[in-house]
C-alpha cells in the first residue's frame, strides 16, 4: 500500500471535476489527487454517441481558464448563426489538452486514469497497484452520476431478435425502413435530428415520447456582446412573466409567449423540463415527425408491438429501436457541499454544472468557514418535472442574491468565462474604478428584480399547478 500527502482528493475526472481543479489550482497553491476509472479525462463524453454536440454554445462549457473552440459563430446547419457547439471529440480532446497542458505542468496535480475509488481515500489503478491518500479534504465530483445509453442495458425488455441499440451503434448499423427513438430527452433530441439530417424522411420515424417537454432557446444563450440586448430582452421578459403571472400555468403561458420557452407540440402542455436547448430551425425539424407515441414509458418490446404504461401499439419487426432513456441529468437529492473533510460538487445554478464546479472551488478557496460556504452555494438538483422549472428558478435567485450582496464574489462572477449570468452583469456594469455608483445601481437594481421575483415564485408554488394536457 503507496500513501500519497495532498490537500486535496478528487474523486471523477469528468466535467465538474476538472472545473473545480482548475479553479483550486489556479487561486491556490493547493496540492491534488485526482482518480478516475475511464483512460482519459472527459467522463461521460469518453464513452458519448458519436453525432453528440454541446447542447449550449462552447463559450460557456470547460474550465474557466481555457477557453473550448475558437470563439466563431456557425454558417451552416440548424445552428447557423449562434455560437459554435462542440462535438464529442472535441469536448475529449480539449480535456485531454487541459490536464496535459495546465495540470501536469504545475507539479501539483497527480493524474491516476484507469483506477477504481475504494472510499476512505484508497484506489486501486490497472496494474493492481493500491494507493491511500491523505488529504484535507475528498471531493467527489461523481455525485450527479451523469448517465448515457452506452454505460446501461435498456430499462424495459426486449424480444430476442429485436434489434434495439444505444445512439453509439446507431451509425453503424445499415440502413432500415422504420427507426423508433425511444425518449424525448436531450438524447432522443439529438438522434431524431441526426437521422432527418442523414436524409431520413419523418415518415419512417416513430418517437416514443413519455412525456414533452419545455425547451429553452439556444438562441436566447449565447456569450458575447453581439447577442447581449438579445439575453437582456428575453431575462427581462422572464422577470416579467413572473411579476404578472396569475397561476403557474398562465406563468407557462407567458415565458413561452416571450420566447423564454419553447414546446414542439403548441397542443400538448409539456410537464418535462430538462434544460435541453434547440434552434428554431430545429424545432421546425422535430414537428415534420408526425408518427409520436405518447401513452406514457415503454415496458417491453415484442416481434410486433411495442407494450407502454398507456396501452399497446402494433409496429414493424423489422424497425430499428435506439434506446434515449438513460438518465443523463438525475434528479438526485441536495446534500451540502462543504461538509468536514469532504466536498460534494453539485449545481447552484439551474443545469450548469462546470459553472457550478469553478464556483465551489472559488468559495473553497476564498472563505475559511464551511457554514459561510455552505449559504453562498446552495445545491440545486437537476430539475424533471415542469414544476421544478419555478423551483430551480426560485432557488438560483436566491444563490444570486446571496452572491451579489458580496462584493468580491460578484466581482469573480462577472469575469468568469463559465457564467452566463455574469456574462450578462458584464456587459451591463461598467468597471468600478471608473464609474462605481453606475455599477452600485446596476447590482441594486438586479438585487430587487431578483427578490421581487423570489417572492412571486414562492407564492405560485404556494398554489397547485392544474397541468391541462
Amino acid at each position: 500500500m503507496h500513501t500519497i500527502e495532498a490537500d486535496y482528493l478528487v474523486v471523477g475526472a469528468g466535467a465538474m471535476g476538472m472545473a473545480f481543479i482548475d479553479t483550486l489550482v489556479a487561486e491556490t497553491d493547493a496540492r491534488v489527487v485526482l482518480v478516475d476509472r475511464y483512460h482519459q479525462p472527459g467522463g461521460h463524453w469518453t464513452t458519448a454517441y458519436p453525432f453528440v454536440r454541446l447542447h449550449q454554445p462552447s463559450a460557456f462549457y470547460g474550465v474557466n481558464s481555457v477557453p473550448l473552440g475558437s470563439d466563431t459563430i456557425d454558417q451552416v446547419g440548424w445552428n447557423e448563426g449562434l455560437y459554435e457547439l462542440a462535438t464529442a471529440g472535441e469536448v475529449c480532446a480539449y480535456y485531454d489538452h487541459v490536464m496535459q497542458r495546465q495540470f501536469l505542468p504545475t507539479g501539483r496535480v497527480s493524474y491516476f486514469p484507469m483506477s477504481e475509488y475504494r472510499g476512505d481515500g484508497r484506489f486501486t489503478t490497472l496494474a493492481g497497484t493500491d494507493y491511500t491518500v491523505d488529504a484535507h479534504r475528498v471531493v467527489d465530483a461523481t455525485y450527479m452520476r451523469v448517465m448515457v445509453p452506452s454505460m446501461r442495458p435498456p430499462p424495459y425488455q426486449v424480444a430476442p431478435g429485436v434489434e434495439c441499440v444505444p445512439p453509439n451503434d446507431l451509425a453503424r448499423r445499415g440502413a432500415r425502413e422504420r427507426y423508433v427513438v425511444v425518449g424525448a430527452g436531450k438524447t432522443g433530441i439529438d438522434t431524431c435530428l441526426w437521422l432527418l439530417g442523414q436524409g431520413i424522411a419523418p415518415d419512417r420515424l416513430t418517437w416514443i415520447m413519455p412525456r414533452d417537454s419545455w425547451l429553452l432557446d439556444r438562441a436566447t444563450i449565447q456569450p458575447g456582446s453581439l447577442f447581449a440586448d438579445l439575453i437582456k430582452a428575453t431575462f427581462t421578459a422572464q422577470l416579467q412573466a413572473i411579476r404578472d403571472a396569475e397561476s403557474v400555468d398562465d406563468l407557462f403561458c407567458r415565458l413561452e409567449g416571450a420566447g423564454a420557452l419553447l414546446r414542439i407540440d403548441p397542443a400538448i402542455r409539456p410537464t418535462m423540463y430538462r434544460c435541453a436547448t434547440v434552434t428554431r430551425a430545429e424545432l421546425d425539424q422535430l414537428r415534420r415527425i408526425t408518427v409520436v407515441v405518447r401513452m406514457g414509458h415503454l415496458v417491453r418490446i415484442d416481434d410486433d408491438k411495442v407494450v407502454l404504461e398507456g396501452g399497446t401499439v402494433a409496429m414493424d419487426g423489422a424497425a430499428l429501436y435506439v434506446d434515449c432513456t438513460a438518465d443523463g441529468a438525475e434528479k438526485r437529492p441536495a446534500t451540502p457541499i462543504f461538509d468536514a473533510g469532504r466536498i460534494t460538487l453539485q449545481s447552484v445554478r439551474g443545469c450548469q454544472q462546470v459553472f457550478s464546479a469553478a464556483l465551489a472551488a472559488h468559495v473553497e478557496a476564498s472563505y475559511p468557514d464551511d457554514s459561510v460556504k455552505n449559504e453562498l452555494c446552495v445545491p440545486l438538483p437537476h430539475p424533471d418535472t415542469d414544476l421544478d422549472w419555478l423551483r430551480i428558478t426560485l432557488a438560483y435567485y436566491r444563490n444570486q442574491l446571496r452572491w451579489l450582496d458580496d462584493p468580491d464574489l460578484t466581482a469573480w462572477l462577472s469575469a468568469a468565462r463559465l457564467d452566463l449570468f455574469g456574462n450578462i452583469m458584464g456587459h451591463l456594469l461598467a468597471p468600478a474604478s471608473a464609474k462605481p455608483r453606475v455599477r452600485d445601481r446596476i447590482v441594486g437594481m438586479a438585487k430587487t428584480a431578483l427578490s421581487a421575483s423570489a417572492t412571486k415564485l414562492d407564492q405560485l408554488m404556494a398554489v397547485p399547478a392544474c397541468n391541462p394536457s
